[in-house]
């Protein structure tokens, strides 16, 4: 044998077998072999620009094939964000005041060539905690007296049952109630009675007559994408602030919008979910499904939500002693909870400095809060409201922001009930040292971060806990 030359590889002497081919390549090809990912050499690439909440942004090369949940995968690998199914890519139109989710499955090129010169608009990655609660929740987005069932449909039938309608290809609820909608080449709006159904949006030319010589359509959604407007009033002049509208693919402008809005939150948001329904069926199933897919206990169309521990099981437990015990006198409970949780605040009112020395929180307590990233420093109450819509209407999504008309408190801004409520963080002294508090000084917190922490874990006053908060994310 002789000896290898300087130069020489496994490749080029043919009688040494190569154990790893798969491995093997040159050093400007990829180290995945092209049998490994047969269409990624062939698909061509294109660069897209995606921005955060904060409005920092960041250039991506992508495929041309690539879908709004591989844009975020790559956003979140990238960024090494939690991954919780709630992540989103929005489309923004800036100049007319309009936002929607771009659903997982849409392909982002043909979004993009749906774009006209003249509109700025934007992708934006951020949070959606609503994308897919009606899958979880039905019951809070089908209100009774907004929807009816075909005629052969005999007993009333349980959310998760409309829901399985709404994916036939059989049978379809009917929608209807009351909107407002803007008139062609006008500034006046009109109240009129309309009516989804599987054909399309109608609106009734007398009352609330369903008869079909009273009918006439309105809109379909095959070529259109539907908006939600982010602006309110502002721009369209709507006489209320819950305003959605439907845009042609590669329409000239704002001429061609059908703009609608609702009288309140409950109803837009029935309305904008039923077409989503109607325009995408199954595909919407199985976009929230896909991350699932594997794990035990996902059944097809097993809506009913599921919940590992009841608050009711819960119960009071001693463990001062050798051995623990259950509390089952509800007074001795109640002692307990407020002594723990007097000792919790004892605890909280030390932290630890840069050194590890504990440090008062008279020092810090002011702008402590000021890092996290449910606080939003000097905000108005308008763009509270729209962070928190943009983020999703879902019970506990909140942000903690300081106050406009009195610049010494601070303010809870909470969804629930598909409406966003504001409750005052009052700061409170009381012997020389400075707590906070939410419900008048029953119970005080000696700085935000207790304060929010307290009631991520108990609702106290609150309507709901603290769940998901909304955060400005830097890309």
């Amino acid at each position: 044998n002789r000896r290898k030359k300087k130069g020489d590889s496994i490749l080029e002497n043919p009688s040494i077998p190569n154990p790893f081919p798969e491995l093997c390549c040159s050093p400007f090809a990829s180290v995945l072999s092209a049998s490994l990912l047969p269409k990624a050499t062939s698909r061509k690439k294109q660069v897209i620009k995606v921005y955060s909440e904060d409005d920092t942004s960041r250039a991506l090369e992508v495929p041309s094939d690539i879908t709004a949940r591989d844009v975020c995968q790559l956003l979140i690998l990238k960024n090494h964000y939690v991954d919780d199914h709630s992540w989103t890519l929005f489309e923004q139109l800036t100049h007319t005041g309009l936002g929607r989710p771009i659903e997982d499955h849409e392909l982002v090129m043909e979004v993009q060539s749906n774009w006209v010169m003249e509109e700025e608009t934007k992708l934006y990655f951020r949070k959606n905690y609503a994308k897919y609660e009606f899958f979880k929740n039905p019951v809070s987005f089908f209100p009774d007296h907004m929807i009816s069932f075909p005629s052969e449909t005999n007993a009333a039938l349980s959310h998760s049952g409309i829901l399985q309608m709404f994916l036939s290809s059989s049978t379809y609820p009917e929608i209807h109630g009351y909107l407002h909608a803007k008139e062609q080449g006008k500034k006046s709006w009109k109240k009129l009675y309309f009516l989804l159904r599987r054909s399309g949006l109608y609106f009734s030319t007398k009352g609330t007559s369903k008869e079909p010589r009273h009918l006439q359509f309105f809109c379909e959604f095959s070529n259109s994408d539907m908006y939600m407007s982010l602006t309110g009033k502002k721009i369209s002049g709507a006489p209320t602030n819950y305003g959605f509208c439907f845009k042609p693919n590669k329409s000239g402008g704002t001429r061609d919008l059908k703009q609608l809005c609702a009288d309140d939150e409950q109803s837009r948001t029935c309305w904008m979910t039923a077409i989503r329904l109607l325009k995408y069926g199954m595909q919407l199933y199985q976009n929230y499904m896909q991350p699932y897919q594997g794990r035990s206990g996902c059944s097809p169309l097993n809506i009913t939500p599921m919940r590992s521990i009841s608050e009711n099981s819960l119960v009071a437990m001693d463990f001062s002693g050798h051995r623990s015990r259950i509390i089952e006198n509800p007074t001795e409970a109640l002692s307990v909870a407020v002594e723990e949780g007097l000792a919790w605040r004892r605890r909280g009112c030390l932290r630890l400095n840069s050194h590890g020395s504990p440090i008062a929180m008279s020092n810090m307590g002011m702008s402590i809060h000021r890092s996290q990233s449910w606080f939003h420093h000097k905000i108005s109450r308008e763009e509270a409201q729209r962070l928190i819509l943009q983020h999703g209407l879902v019970d506990g999504v909140f942000l903690v922001r300081d106050s406009q008309s009195n610049p010494k408190t601070f303010v809870l801004s909470l969804s629930h009930g598909l409406k966003i409520k504001h409750f005052q963080i009052v700061p409170l002294e009381d012997d020389g040292k400075l707590f906070y508090t939410l419900d008048d000084g029953h119970t005080r917190f000696t700085d935000l971060i207790q304060l929010v922490e307290f009631y991520q874990l108990n609702k106290g006053v609150l309507p709901c806990k603290l769940q998901h908060y909304c955060a400005r994310i830097a890309l």
